[in-house]
């Protein structure tokens, strides 16, 4: 038996009339894509704007910018890969006020800033000193250490001797990349062949090598030579040639971040904690109290 099957034509007005209401349909789910983009936009917006403190919260954890090579600051132990220093101990001490753990991020002067900027870490705690070109790129908290330059030669070298001696022909005068003694030496020496030294070059292997007669360098770093060298001699500045302040950094953007950090700075040198800090790791000579 055969199967007929029979199909009725559609007037013109109920096609009409469903094309308007596929149309009505497309429409609405256009309509609910729109509202659906703009409420992940907003919860979007929403996690941006609840700012690094949400965020330090939820993770349980607080990423910490360091240079691990920073005597009496944020160093390392090569022999068995401690921490210690000032900002290691205080760091330590403004995570467990915010109740969580630090996690300790490795970087450099050079690259800190992008480090912060592309958010791998929340705050750079390793006595950053504040300089105009660092200033435009990052905020600073207020500042909690304060440094002038110092000069690293050898003991035995035949002419070096006084801080006027620095800058004369045929000297060589080594700093790392990055640091802050980089412009200003630049900008200061006249005589003397400036020396940029880049990691993994050392500064203090120029100067054994005799490839350079002076290193310089901060007061922390200073003290390192003195305690671990028996070549090295440090020539104090005789007068101030560029003192620097040390703070806190952050990426910009997150005024209650940065209020949160301020807040701590004020209540270590209120309650003893920073000079503590300080004397542990012979550093209390460049501190700041006010």
């Amino acid at each position: 038996m055969a199967l007929k099957i029979y199909l009725r034509p559609y007037r013109t007005s109920e096609i009409e009339e469903k094309m308007r209401i596929l149309f009505k349909l497309g429409a609405l789910v256009m309509l609910m894509g729109v509202f659906t983009a703009s409420a992940q936009a907003q919860s979007g917006q929403a996690i941006a704007r609840s700012g690094h403190l949400e965020r330090i919260k939820a993770s349980a954890t607080l990423r910490v910018c360091i240079w691990p090579d920073y005597y009496g600051i944020s160093f390392r132990n090569p022999k068995n890969g401690e921490l210690s220093g000032i900002d290691v101990t205080l760091s330590e001490q403004f995570a467990r006020e915010l109740s969580v753990k630090p996690v300790y991020i490795d970087t450099n002067f050079a690259t800190f800033t992008d480090e912060l900027l592309a958010d791998r870490c929340d705050i750079a705690m390793f006595g950053v000193g504040i300089l105009p070109a660092r200033a435009a790129l990052v905020k600073f908290s207020q500042p909690y250490l304060r440094s002038d330059i110092y000069a690293v030669t050898t003991k035995n070298h035949p002419s070096l001797k006084t801080w006027d001696d620095i800058d004369k022909p045929g000297r060589v005068v080594a700093v790392q990349t990055g640091t802050f003694m980089e412009p200003v030496m630049k900008a200061s020496l006249k005589q003397a062949e400036l020396m940029l030294v880049k990691l993994p070059n050392t500064r203090e292997r120029e100067v054994q090598s005799g490839r350079a007669d002076v290193f310089m360098t901060d007061y922390p770093y200073s003290r390192r030579v003195l305690d671990n060298s028996d070549w090295a001699r440090v020539i104090p500045p005789d007068r101030p040639i560029n003192p620097v302040s040390y703070a806190y950094a952050v990426a910009p953007g997150d005024d209650a971040w940065l209020a949160r950090i301020d807040k701590f700075v004020a209540d270590i040198k209120r309650d003893g904690r920073l000079l503590n800090a300080a004397r542990a790791f012979k550093l209390d000579p460049i501190i700041i109290t006010q």
